[in-house]
């Protein structure tokens, strides 16, 4: 009933265990290589004598859409080699797709890292499972899964979890995929402008910022944000609310912190979410109005689920605590520093106080 479709390069250090992951649960795997100098071919093949060579053409999509004309199966579940799948009921998934024929099937994602000595988590939805005749990608980069139709389509979450660590990456690993990526985009966006495809401009333009930022490029991701989202979007769109929380933080990590208290006025907009009420509590601390900020991470502590890990508990506790304490109010600082549990900078604090 699935094929496995995965994509990969260089990935020897991640391929075996993203393999052993999905190996109790007899699916058809398919490995596409793309010109791998390494031994990733070699330990593929200790899982799936179904190892294809595709001859790397910047296109991610030509990938993807190879690697899925390979697959038997009815129905295909997209994963790469720097994701681990978490154990799940397969008669579960077996049922959940059966109720939903036709449709795109969504995962959970858990993105995990490290940044400035801290492990960070954030989580998303994403489409990947999906009936192989009526979807392909599209999309040199960040491709983008789309009916043969050209039709919208309607998703539901599947039961799969998978364990993403493909962003842990040292600095300059970081921005050198980033610059590549960087590169492709703007190849796309060229094209676009060229066929006059204004449809998809937003897209890249949010890609092509978020790639700026994770080469630490603040500044130029802030342009990037400021244009795309200088058309008219959907507020509810997932990549939109994305391209405002970041540029948010981009905004804030090229000191213009001033400049971010605009999202006040698109504030009703996203208030939903706790994962801005945290950013919009940031903005206010970093604008020394600590009263609006400690209101912010209050209500950010409200949210049962947020996408970034700790934003609705740990993170806005210890900023709280940071508020307090700037504002000589060591009781009530000592109070949520306490409230932060096990984070280590509160624990810090703490022990300073």
């Amino acid at each position: 009933m699935l094929s496995v479709c995965i994509i990969t390069k260089n990935e020897e250090k991640n391929i075996a265990r993203c393999l052993k992951c999905l190996a109790p649960y007899g699916f058809e795997i398919i490995v596409v290589d793309t010109g791998s100098k390494d031994n990733t071919k070699k330990e593929a093949l200790k899982y799936t004598n179904k190892v294809y060579d595709y001859l790397w053409q910047e296109d991610f999509s030509g990938a993807r859409n190879f690697a899925v004309s390979k697959a038997t199966k009815a129905y295909v579940f997209m994963v790469d080699s720097d994701e681990f799948l978490e154990p799940f009921s397969k008669k579960e998934l077996e049922k959940c797709i059966g109720e939903n024929l036709g449709m795109v099937g969504r995962v959970y994602r858990k993105n995990q890292f490290t940044r400035d000595g801290q492990p960070q988590e954030n989580r998303e939805w994403i489409n990947r499972l999906f009936p192989r005749e009526r979807y392909h990608y599209e999309g040199t980069i960040h491709e983008q899964l789309v009916g043969m139709d050209g039709e919208d389509y309607l998703t539901y979450h599947t039961p799969l979890i998978l364990l993403h660590t493909g962003y842990d990456l040292p600095v300059e690993q970081r921005k050198e995929k980033a610059r590549r990526n960087a590169r492709l985009l703007e190849k796309e966006r060229a094209l676009l402008i060229e066929q006059q495809d204004e449809s998809k401009l937003p897209y890249v333009l949010y890609q092509l910022g978020k790639s700026a930022y994770m080469a630490q490029e603040y500044n130029k991701a802030c342009e990037y944000f400021s244009q795309g989202l200088s058309f008219d979007l959907n507020p509810k769109l997932e990549y939109v609310i994305d391209m405002v929380e970041t540029y948010g933080y981009a905004l804030l990590n090229s000191k213009q912190e001033q400049q971010a208290l605009f999202f006040e006025n698109i504030y009703q907009e996203f208030a939903g979410s706790g994962d801005f009420q945290f950013l919009m509590g940031l903005i206010y601390m970093n604008n020394a109005r600590f009263e609006q900020a400690v209101e912010e991470f209050k209500k950010a502590t409200k949210h049962k689920e947020c996408r970034s890990k700790g934003v609705n508990s740990y993170l806005s506790y210890y900023n709280i605590g940071v508020i307090y304490e700037c504002m000589g109010k060591i009781q009530l600082a000592v109070e949520y520093y306490r409230k932060a549990k096990d984070y280590e900078p509160a624990k810090k604090r703490l022990q300073e106080i």
